[in-house]
């Protein structure tokens, strides 16, 4: 049998090439494939096979004391009396910073008008924002100093016209706003702790309060206690990428796995839960800045688990379609679209179309066809077009 010799060695020699080719794209890469994948093996094992996150307690647990220096800030801007006498359905609490006036606006307006949810819809919504302080420190010019001030100022002035900021004196930034939900806990407890449910969520965010309220309404009447609900996030391990916004430092957080916890985007839990995480804020470190991760680990300490509700938005958008509208709750990323958002998802024609056997038949092909893509990381997850 005649044999080729030369097409042999070049077919070795394509070979060669290409098993070199692989090992310079692993090689590079490999620093990546250690943090993203095998950090998640390690999480996913820590998490579902030595689940101990009892050692997590135990290790962030610190002295009262020193546990106030997180939640012992004076208040810039306060409403003690904004939930006296009412009998309050939901206490939403939404993250803000001092520049994003237009954002707040936008939600007085829309999903966080209190006017439009007592006529409307009937109950009592009490909508808050929180926000820290544009500091300033001994090294900075005299007119960035003055700007500040000048900036204080107009936050008093909205405060003066809408009454609905809580501010305390800490630098409002990425890396407070753990202490931002503190401030939140704390000032629920002190001033909302009858509220049946308590929210927090970002500025961007787009909150379909009907919908909300319906459902509230359903789990206050069975009256539900111990709940926490939102987009789940489970065996989610630390960053350890030093160019990561997200990056936590071994001595800030020594374990392979976060306890379980729902997107900081937004989420709702019962007021006795509200009330069980002051509490638990009292005796933990609160040095980790992410705000949801803090949020999970004072519910593990309590023994509270959060539940996924599939509409509850992680960090993306909602597909825009009136099917998707008719259980929406919320839905992330939304700042100049929020008043046209707001004008379609709330359209009475939404509910009628979307009722009947056709109606239901139709909206769950068309929300199979936008949220089972491929590779698709839409807000919500496959399974909620049949839900």
């Amino acid at each position: 049998m005649f044999v080729n010799f030369r097409r042999i060695r070049k077919c070795q020699c394509v070979q060669l090439m290409t098993t070199c080719l692989v090992l310079s794209v692993v090689m590079v890469c490999w620093e990546q494939l250690d943090n993203s994948v095998v950090s998640h093996v390690k999480s996913y094992s820590y998490r579902y096979l030595v689940n101990r996150f009892s050692y997590i307690n135990k290790s962030l647990t610190i002295p009262r004391e020193q546990a106030r220096s997180f939640s012992n800030f004076r208040y810039l801007l306060d409403h003690p009396d904004k939930c006296s006498g009412k009998d309050v359905l939901l206490l939403l609490f939404v993250k803000t910073s001092p520049e994003n006036i237009e954002r707040r606006n936008a939600i007085r307006s829309t999903w966080g008008n209190e006017t439009y949810i007592q006529g409307a819809l009937g109950v009592t919504v009490k909508v808050v924002f929180a926000l820290g302080a544009l500091q300033t420190n001994s090294e900075e010019p005299s007119w960035s100093k003055r700007s500040r001030v000048g900036f204080q100022a107009e936050l008093i002035q909205e405060d003066r016209l809408h009454g609905d900021l809580i501010q305390q004196d800490f630098l409002d930034s990425f890396h407070n706003l753990t202490l931002k939900l503190i401030m939140q806990f704390r000032w629920t407890h002190s001033h909302c702790a009858h509220a049946r449910f308590f929210m927090t969520a970002d500025d961007d965010i787009f909150v379909h309060m009907p919908n909300l309220v319906s459902y509230l309404l359903d789990l206050s009447s069975r009256g539900i206690t111990d709940f926490w609900i939102g987009r789940v996030h489970r065996g989610a391990p630390p960053i350890r990428s030093k160019d990561s916004k997200y990056y936590v430092s071994h001595e800030m957080y020594q374990w392979l796995s976060y306890p379980d916890y729902t997107a900081g985007a937004g989420y709702v839990v019962s007021g006795d839960v509200a009330d069980k995480i002051y509490h638990a804020t009292l005796t933990l470190n609160a040095s980790i800045y992410i705000d949801d991760v803090f949020m999970g680990i004072c519910a593990n300490a309590i023994g509270v688990s959060p539940q996924e509700h599939v509409y509850f938005s992680g960090e993306g958008k909602a597909p825009y379609h009136w099917c998707i509208y008719e259980r929406m709750m919320t839905s992330h990323g939304h700042v100049e679209d929020i008043h046209d958002l707001w004008e379609a998802a709330t359209n009475p024609e939404v509910k009628q179309s979307a009722s009947g056997l056709m109606g239901r038949l139709y909206c769950t092909a068309v929300k199979m066809a936008l949220l089972c893509k491929p590779y698709s990381y839409n807000t919500y997850p496959c399974k909620a077009a049949f839900s």
